[in-house]
């Protein structure tokens, strides 16, 4: 299992060059002029040239690129050309939001999917199988940017249940231990926190949460109906088990490992697709801070904050392999 490990962090590095060779090239045929962006359009030619060289925009691509590369190998992740801020301090604050979020939409994803892929297999044909089928085919189809609007103006506009944007209310106390607001406000005891901060994450987090929670269904109903005709749950059956241990003990545990997959995938997913979702809500994490870097041509940001999206897209999914053998003891890792 060790040695597995470490070959598959070995094969990390090549990914990742990749990754930032082909960021970097897509960032660069970008159109648009980051100086011109910062000094707006009535600067003068000789001010927005004499920018570009202190940015260092005027370089060859393999220069440029080999500053990059270098300052990544250093540990720093690159200035922001905008806020002259560091990277690595910007994503420190606004990653926590992100990975609550997609922690969050996740879970609901997940308890939802597979508990409705269960009941809809057990009970194949039924109304429950087919309506929940159907809102899987919705949840699938529905375009995150309109559903995410739709639920803006359903629950903020009309009915006015839930905050439309945002991460907490102003002017609502909460220290800050972990920066995931949800975790603080229970290890502080805020319960006034906690319930603002859950009343802020409920629409972003279903809005992203219907793909995978869709995908997950459907994978669960389809592994599920093929383990529950195996020997193995007849023979449970006839030896008198309970249902409940029948379904949730001996089928599911054999017909998660599919399910895994997708799930890892997903979740990987979500930490570098959230930006329509952050975007649409104001969720102050990394996908609006990319939008807003792309907006603004603010090139390193968006290279880093790609680069760490992936290694952490990796790293997941190396992890979702390793659960397979808590599922699946039979699975050897050489």
């Amino acid at each position: 299992m060790l040695k597995y490990i470490l070959r598959r962090l070995a094969m990390l590095i090549p990914v990742l060059i990749g990754v930032s060779i082909i960021t970097f090239s897509l960032i660069h045929l970008i159109p648009g002029d980051p100086a011109r962006s910062m000094l707006g359009e009535k600067a003068s030619e000789a001010q927005l040239e004499l920018l570009r060289e202190e940015l260092g925009l005027n370089d060859s691509y393999l220069v440029q690129y080999g500053r990059f590369i270098s300052n990544i190998l250093r540990g720093d992740l690159g200035t922001s050309i905008q806020s002259k801020e560091s990277i690595a301090y910007e994503l420190a604050q606004k990653l926590p939001a992100t990975i609550e979020l997609s922690l969050f939409a996740m879970i609901l994803a997940i308890v939802v999917g597979v508990l409705a892929g269960v009941i809809s297999a057990v009970k194949q044909y039924s109304w429950f199988d087919h309506l929940s089928m159907t809102g899987a085919l919705f949840g699938v189809s529905l375009p995150i940017f309109w559903l995410g609007l739709m639920m803006i103006w359903l629950f903020s506009v009309q009915f006015n249940i839930l905050p439309p944007s945002g991460r907490m209310t102003t002017g609502v106390h909460l220290e800050t231990i972990t920066n995931f607001y949800l975790i603080d406000s229970l290890l502080t005891g805020n319960w006034e926190a906690f319930k603002d901060v859950l009343q802020h994450i409920l629409l972003p987090g279903i809005a992203l949460a219907t793909i995978p929670m869709a995908i997950i269904a459907r994978m669960t109903r389809s592994s599920m109906l093929e383990v529950m005709r195996q020997d193995y749950i007849r023979t449970a059956y006839a030896k008198g088990l309970k249902r409940f241990i029948i379904i949730f003990q001996h089928a599911l545990k054999n017909a998660f490992l599919p399910v895994l997959t997708v799930i890892g995938l997903q979740f990987g997913t979500l930490l570098g697709g959230a930006v329509l979702t952050e975007t649409i809500f104001s969720w102050p994490g990394v996908g609006r801070y990319v939008y807003l870097a792309v907006l603004g041509r603010d090139y390193p940001i968006v290279q880093s904050t790609i680069l760490i999206i992936a290694a952490i897209f990796v790293f997941i999914n190396l992890l979702t392999d390793i659960l397979y053998k808590y599922f699946d003891p039979r699975i050897k890792y050489n």
